[in-house]
């Protein structure tokens, strides 16, 4: 192993047995675990947040299979890349067995066009997929790729795996055995913590602290808490303001005012200021769970999330987050009747596929005859 290499790259798991977490698909008796065993993998889809092992997944399979393994980044390739990959798989003299494991980092960054120039060979099985991707494939994805793969949902990974994986990279010959460290256990479950299921950033983190730390008398490289902190820095949601994360946030923030918990609520309004979020974005969606949540069981909820709105354009952050707390709190704290909404639904139900008739004389605003006199009917 190249020790001028991230280590994070050099800590990467090379069989399955070195692989940490995801035993929900990964398990010694789950279905993805034994068709990599068993070199029988068909088209595959991998999707999860950054640093959670998709990657590191994709070269275990490389290490493991007999079939040769192609790589691609979506961000940097295209359709002759796709091209490319296909005539080397076809090739009987470079590969005979005339298949390919094929390995498309950041998938949904390819367009439909690209998509699709995958497809007939995905179908005839001359290309087995292997699509990563931090984005909902069912979103970002091709649907005819989608029903040709299996989609596998990989989780954040624990504070115990990343726990491991550090204590294990100071033992490793690939890893940090070469430097005499100490580290408290305590020191690295604060990095394990603040990488936020990230296990490329608290290695990233642990690799600086290692660096920039000058040895002592006694030849050894002394790790404190504050030391880590700094190479470290803030713990940072998951959040990507034109991905998914965005949705689920501002969802899961609705969700929370809607169902009366404001201290969820105000959790992810702060994971959404903490990761840039516009606050007008935010506050018209709290008029917005003001008028349709709340309703007429608190009608002065509106008005305070409207004023609130304003507010917040005349002010702006960093001040606008406590308006925002404030009307967020209000808004989550205040019964709830979607009675309006509901009623607005149903009439416009009514009028959009019923028969509705006609306004009735008595309160239309035109003038009308009855019995042969001509007549202004009332305004009011």
């Amino acid at each position: 192993m190249d020790l001028s290499k991230p280590l994070a790259y050099r800590m990467s798991p090379k069989t399955l047995d070195d692989y940490v977490g995801q035993e929900h698909i990964l398990g010694k008796d789950k279905i993805l675990y034994r068709t990599i065993k068993a070199d029988r993998l068909s088209s595959i889809i991998l999707w999860g947040p950054p640093g959670c092992g998709k990657t590191s997944l994709a070269r275990v399979i490389s290490n493991t299979t007999k079939y040769k393994f192609l790589k691609i980044n979506a961000v940097t390739s295209g359709v002759a890349d796709i091209k490319n990959a296909i005539e080397t798989a076809q090739n009987t003299l470079l590969n005979p067995s005339g298949r390919c494991i094929l390995f498309i980092d950041e998938i949904h960054r390819f367009n439909k066009l690209q998509q699709d120039a995958l497809l007939p060979y995905v179908e005839n099985g001359t290309v087995i997929l292997i699509g990563a991707t931090t984005e909902n494939p069912y979103f970002e994805v091709n649907k005819a790729l989608i029903s040709r793969s299996m989609v596998f949902h990989l989780n954040p990974l624990t504070e115990d795996d990343i726990f491991n994986v550090l204590k294990k990279s100071l033992t490793a010959e690939d890893g940090l055995k070469n430097y005499n460290i100490k580290i408290e256990d305590s020191t690295l479950r604060k990095i394990a913590e603040t990488s936020n299921g990230d296990v490329r950033t608290a290695l990233n983190g642990l690799e600086v602290a290692v660096l920039t730390t000058q040895m002592g008398k006694d030849g050894v490289i002394t790790i404190t808490d504050e030391i880590a902190k700094e190479c470290v820095q803030t713990r940072k949601a998951v959040f990507d303001k034109n991905g998914d994360s965005h949705y689920d946030n501002i969802s899961a923030f609705i969700k929370s005012m809607r169902g009366s918990d404001p201290d969820a609520a105000i959790f992810y309004l702060a994971r959404a200021l903490n990761a840039g979020e516009d606050p007008v974005f935010i506050a018209r969606r709290i008029v917005l769970c003001a008028a349709e949540d709340v309703g007429m069981a608190n009608p002065n909820a509106l008005v305070v999330a409207t004023s609130a709105m304003q507010a917040v354009t005349m002010i702006g952050m960093p001040e606008a987050r406590i308006i925002l707390a404030e009307a967020t709190v209000y808004v989550a704290t205040s019964k709830k009747s979607n009675c309006a909404y509901l009623a607005g639904e149903k009439a416009l139900q009514d009028v959009a596929n019923k028969d509705t008739g006609t306004i009735p004389m008595h309160i239309r605003n035109a003038p009308a005859e009855r019995n042969g006199k001509r007549r202004l009917w009332s305004r009011v």
